[in-house]
């Protein structure tokens, strides 16, 4: 099909590269357009993601994919998915951004950003959501690490001009610490050290707000699982008002990482 759909399949939009830049040591932004932009479903979530289909270019494919016609007659040379948030959505330049963690070769996403030339193929699906900042919250808390930060620096964007609150960033190192556009109000701090543990301690050491909170905590596994808890139990925030998931998991690669979260446990 014309649009790389089977029975059950999700229409692909099939971008081109427009240009790199290197946002930090562990940060490169690609912003893609072209005539396929068109066919980009825009949303008005802060944190809307879209699913990415790398293909191996010795395998000769040329987009959109037919993931079903692969799936049944050559599954090895299948694209790779990866989930990221677009940064940022420009519909009338028809071009939009997203922001890669870099780490050398490591992955399949990141060492593609770090070579992407103008002209090369960004084929998607989506995009999704769930989080946009509500404007009638007392005060917001935001807390993440690297891969959250764009969806973090994009809900910034999306307050109103007196919003209040918190930003908790876990960052690799002093280079990743990047200028944030905000509202006055929202207090933002870096936190340098590593481990699960380290955002949570930071969160618990805040000057806590009266009022009601919205809270977004995504990152990695294991430290959502400690923050979802201490925001529940120990802070009381109604589970309606928290937009909580894992984005990575240590140690998994995400293949084996959504896999996981299909099971039981993992959707637990």
């Amino acid at each position: 099909m014309a649009d790389g759909r089977g029975r059950g399949q999700r229409p692909q939009t099939v971008l081109e590269v427009i240009r790199t830049e290197r946002l930090s040591p562990h940060l490169t932004r690609v912003v893609a357009g072209g005539p396929g932009f068109r066919a980009f479903q825009n949303n008005e979530y802060s944190d809307r993601y879209v699913k990415l289909l790398f293909a191996d270019p010795a395998a000769g494919l040329e987009p959109p994919y037919d993931l079903e016609t692969l799936r049944a007659e050559r599954p090895e040379a299948l694209p790779r998915l990866r989930t990221y948030t677009v940064r940022w959505v420009d519909v009338e330049a028809q071009e939009l951004a997203i922001d890669f963690v870099i780490h050398g070769d490591d992955g399949v996403a990141g060492p593609w950003a770090a070579t992407a030339q103008p002209g090369e193929p960004l084929v998607m699906n989506g995009p999704g959501g769930g989080y946009a900042p509500d404007p009638d919250a007392d005060w917001h808390l935001l807390v993440g690490d690297l891969s959250s930060l764009p969806a973090i620096a994009a809900a910034l964007e999306d307050m109103p001009a007196d919003a209040v609150g918190h930003a908790l960033i876990q960052v690799e190192d002093d280079g990743d610490v990047v200028d944030l556009v905000r509202p006055p109000g929202i207090e933002v701090t870096w936190v340098r050290e590593r481990g699960d543990q380290a955002l949570v301690d930071a969160v618990r050491a805040l000057r806590w707000r009266h009022g009601d909170v919205q809270a977004f905590v995504h990152g990695e596994r294991e430290a959502t699982k400690l923050l979802r808890r201490l925001l529940t139990d120990e802070r009381g925030i109604d589970r309606g008002r928290l937009s909580v998931s894992a984005y990575w998991a240590q140690g998994r690669v995400e293949d084996q990482f959504q896999a996981e979260k299909r099971e039981p446990v993992g959707q637990i």
